[in-house]
Parts: C-alpha cells; structure tokens; sequence
C-alpha cells in the first residue's frame, strides 16, 4: 500500500491538462467569440557577415620548450597524440620547434614579428628626404610668386600703369 501511495504522489506533482498555459495555437476568447491565434516566429536570418578574423597564436620560447621537453619524455604508444590534443597543438608545431631548438636554442625559439623587416634609416638619407621636401615646398612658393607677379603686370596692364623693367634675375635695372 506504501508504494501505491508513493506512485499517487509523484502523479499529483504533474500539473494537470487545465492547469497548463495555452500553447501559441490554442484557441482564445475574442470580443465574446473563439478564433484560434496563431503566433508565426519571425523567421531567423542568419548573419551574413563574416566573424572577425581569428588571433594568431603566438608561443612564448618557454611554453616551446616545456612541450619539447614533455614530448621528449613520451614513450609510449599515443603519448605525444595525447600531448598535443591536450596542449591543442599539431604535430608540424614539435617538428617546427625541434628544428628552431637545434639552430639556436631559447633565442631561435622567441615569436617572431611578422611582415616585412624594418631597414634601418642612415642618417644620409634621412637628411635627403629633408631636403627633397625643402626643394617641393620652396618650388610651390615659385610657383605661387610667378603667379602673383603675372597677375600684377596684367592688373598693371589694364590700368595703365607702367611697372619698373626687371632682367630674368629679378634685379631692377
């Protein structure tokens, strides 16, 4: 009798039929009359833009090491698989750093900055750059002069006024 009691109240836990909340389709009372509502979900639309591109991973030449040192230690049958599943790591990554621990130890073994190598500047021609833009600024001040004096012998011109002769120097003469 114990257990048909216990089995009554686990079946008394259940709400019952009435006592749920209606479904999106159930039907519902409107201005006195029954009409069934329906609710369409929007449709879901996925992103069309690409995620951002991942992070590169870079290891430091102390994290290398370690790894090669318990790669190294592995004996047994799937030991390194296990290692590099574990640490997320390819197997191209151990070949890549053994190879850079032969050429150079802890320094061959530091990340490298990617992209091209920064030349050093010498001092020559950074005093070329300084003075190739002296010469484009003071040619734009030519330039904006020999057009002011063109536009003052015109404006001279129309009004009748007679300027003083230069030679091709500019030394009045």
């Amino acid at each position: 009798m114990a257990s048909a009691k216990k089995s009554n109240a686990r079946r008394r836990s259940v709400p019952a039929p009435q006592e749920r909340m209606p479904d999106a389709a159930s039907p519902a009372i409107v201005s006195g009359a029954t009409a069934a509502l329906r609710v369409v979900p929007s449709p879901v639309v996925p992103d069309p833009e690409v995620g951002e591109r991942a992070a590169r991973r870079r290891f430091t030449a102390e994290y290398k090491l370690q790894v090669l040192r318990e790669a190294d230690r592995c004996a047994g049958v799937g030991e390194v698989g296990a290692l590099l599943r574990r640490e997320g790591l390819y197997s191209s990554h151990l070949t890549t750093w053994r190879r850079q621990r032969e050429h150079g130890a802890l320094a061959a073994l530091a990340p490298k900055k990617r992209g091209r190598a920064v030349a050093a500047v010498s001092p020559l021609a950074r005093r070329v750059a300084e003075l190739e833009r002296d010469k484009a600024r003071l040619a734009r001040r030519l330039k904006q002069a020999e057009a002011i004096i063109d536009a003052q012998k015109k404006l001279a011109e129309i009004l009748g006024l007679s300027l003083p002769a230069t030679d091709d120097a500019g030394s009045n003469s």
